[in-house]
């Protein structure tokens, strides 16, 4: 589960990058029930915060790099976002931002993995991250599609120090790796991995991508209004034994994100 203590390694803060921002942030509001906080408009600068029950559970800002799909960027808490960007480039990870304060708020960096999967790291000061986390409408686990599971573990444990436990899916699906931060207990897991031929990361055109789960308390409602604002969808509805009902879509720039119910804790 997702807890915003945000230990090291865990997941702290989203954001998405959109082609259009009044579009994103009108088709999360119908859907997820969010409420957008513009943080200026200009030229150089268009983005704001999300907002559920008035706390923050993600940000928005405008899609400027050239050639970048529309796509949610998931943060990771560390310590030091130097000695991270140092373990990436060891690890043969891209270094795509180096590491920026950003006001007294924090530190981040942005990077790649060596096959190209995207993701990045926030280093706190004041902003310690989202507010809300494993609630309706907000963040409750992250996910990597990867072409290769082997590789990704052994980079993302050795720069973020995560644990794996592996579970095989029913029906021959294959092998989901489940993510535990370092140092924390089985039921402290944020995220999974899961192995796919590169031909089925099309999103990507052929590199990994993480995506965010986002709980919804009725998994049926909040599909049928991904797609009456626009969106679409490419897996589900469907029930997942033991972890409840889930759907993979697409909202209307193709950013991709999962819907969740999860089953009774």
């Amino acid at each position: 589960m997702i807890t915003n203590d945000f230990a090291p390694g865990s997941p702290c803060w989203l954001d998405l990058g959109a082609p259009d921002v009044r579009e994103a942030a009108a088709f999360y509001g119908s859907v997820l029930g969010w409420d957008y906080e513009s943080m200026g408009e200009s030229e150089d600068m268009e983005g704001g915060m999300f907002r559920k029950d008035g706390k923050i559970v993600a940000g928005l800002g405008k899609l400027t790099e050239e050639g970048a799909r529309p796509a949610w960027m998931i943060y990771y808490r560390v310590e030091d976002a130097d000695a991270t960007t140092r373990a990436v480039e060891g690890a043969g990870g891209t270094v795509r931002v180096a590491p920026t304060d950003l006001d007294e708020w924090g530190r981040m960096a942005q990077y790649s993995d060596p096959l190209g999967g995207q993701f990045a790291v926030w280093q706190p000061g004041t902003d310690k991250g989202v507010e809300l986390v494993d609630q309706p409408g907000s963040l409750s686990w992250t996910e990597l599609y990867t072409s290769d599971a082997t590789a990704a573990k052994e980079f993302y444990g050795g720069v973020l120090g995560w644990r794996f436990s592996d579970m095989e899916l029913p029906g021959g699906g294959g092998t989901y790796s489940l993510i535990t931060p370092a140092g924390l207990p089985e039921e402290r897991m944020h995220g999974g991995l899961m192995e796919l031929p590169a031909e089925n990361l099309g999103l990507a055109h052929g590199r990994p991508y993480w995506h965010p789960v986002f709980n919804v308390t009725d998994c049926d409602a909040a599909v049928a209004r991904v797609t009456e604002n626009g969106g679409s969808v490419q897996m589900g509805p469907e029930d997942a034994e033991g972890v409840g009902r889930m759907a993979v879509c697409l909202d209307r720039s193709d950013a991709d994100f999962v819907l969740l119910t999860p089953v009774p804790g």
